[in-house]
């Protein structure tokens, strides 16, 4: 236990504070792990706590919180320079309450410092304010009323190039996309990376799969992007890496991201999706080697019992990585995190303690 704590300084968030945010008035969890599984009720923030955390390692790039209200379809309708109306993400809804005040004010960071300060703007030319490390940055309301997201992302005004971002990776609910595990297969193809890769593949399907690629063809009419493709031994013909079901493609996304997101965050939403409970210790002791292997600091949110219980057993398993199991429950208006070191965790799976 005493190694798996002298690696808490590594930690980019070793606590996590957030304050004003969407649904959260006010949470504080004292004791982040190298990876750290958020269980609870449906509704009670898991994906909200996720969203924060992406937000603070982009250091409030608008372009992040953007990404966040657009996905999660926060729109309000708006009047452009033409007179017509415009659906756009709806900035007010990451504001406790979604009414924000003059003074209302969200922060994330790690517990009583370096907390990221996002400010309601004050006047009809600011939207937002945001506050990092002595700096003050100015999003105007000009973003959000005369720019296509197109143009904004091409000027990058307001995304604080000069403050020193964390690469966050997001993954799920859903599954990876053909056109972002291309991206990273080629960040990872020929590396030790991709052997980890394969081998997330074979805990699905056992040592038959023996080659992955990502191969495209531009003269097809039928698939528009770049796809991979899985060689099983004894087998002359690849086949799709889709047609061998959703928990592969969830196990090798997953995989490739922990490549992909080396020396920052990796922020998983409900991550059982896919993963038979046959196999979620094995899958569990995959995502905690890599990470400690790549300096990656994962964040994920489950409500399967199955991936508790594989989450327990293996952070017992690994001496050398911390597992934190995390429970989120609501007490009235406020919320509570209660905390499960790995001992904890594995009893409570063990004797079938309620901790989602």
């Amino acid at each position: 236990m005493s190694a798996k704590r002298s690696n808490r300084t590594a930690l980019h968030l070793p606590s996590l504070s957030i304050k004003g945010f969407r649904g959260i008035a006010d949470l504080s969890i004292p004791r982040l792990g190298r990876v750290t599984l958020i269980a609870g009720k449906n509704g009670v923030g898991k994906t909200t706590l996720l969203d924060a955390v992406r937000i603070h390692a982009t250091r409030g790039s608008f372009s992040e919180i953007w990404d966040i209200l657009q996905n999660r379809e926060e729109l309000t309708v708006i009047i452009d320079e033409d007179g017509e109306e415009e659906y756009m993400p709806d900035v007010e809804a990451i504001f406790y309450g979604r009414d924000p005040t003059s003074d209302s004010r969200i922060s994330i960071g790690p517990c009583e410092k370096r907390q990221l300060i996002i400010e309601n703007g004050n006047d009809d030319d600011v939207l937002l304010v945001v506050k990092f490390q002595g700096t003050e940055r100015k999003i105007p309301v000009d973003f959000l009323l005369h720019r296509s997201r197109f143009s904004y992302r091409r000027s990058r005004n307001d995304d604080s190039a000069h403050l020193p971002k964390i690469r966050c990776v997001s993954l799920g609910p859903g599954l990876l996309s053909n056109d972002d595990m291309a991206r990273f297969w080629d960040g990872v193809a020929l590396t030790d990376d991709e052997t980890r890769a394969v081998h997330a593949l074979r805990m699905i399907y056992g040592d038959d799969v023996e080659r992955v690629g990502v191969i495209g063809d531009e003269r097809s009419k039928y698939i528009r992007s770049r796809r991979a493709i899985v060689k099983f031994k004894g087998q002359e013909r690849p086949v799709p890496l889709k047609s061998l079901g959703d928990g592969a493609v969830r196990a090798f996304g997953i995989a490739l991201a922990l490549a992909h997101s080396r020396g920052g965050f990796l922020v998983i939403d409900e991550a059982e999706n896919g993963i038979h409970h046959s196999v979620q210790r094995d899958f569990w002791r995959m995502v905690m080697k890599t990470a400690h292997e790549n300096d990656v600091q994962v964040l994920a949110t489950t409500h399967g019992w199955d991936c508790v219980a594989g989450f327990a057993h293996a952070a017992m398993d690994l001496e050398e990585v911390e597992g934190m199991l995390i429970r989120l429950q609501r007490e009235g208006d406020g919320m509570r995190a209660v905390e499960y070191f790995e001992k904890d965790a594995q009893i409570a799976a063990e004797q079938g303690i309620e901790v989602r």
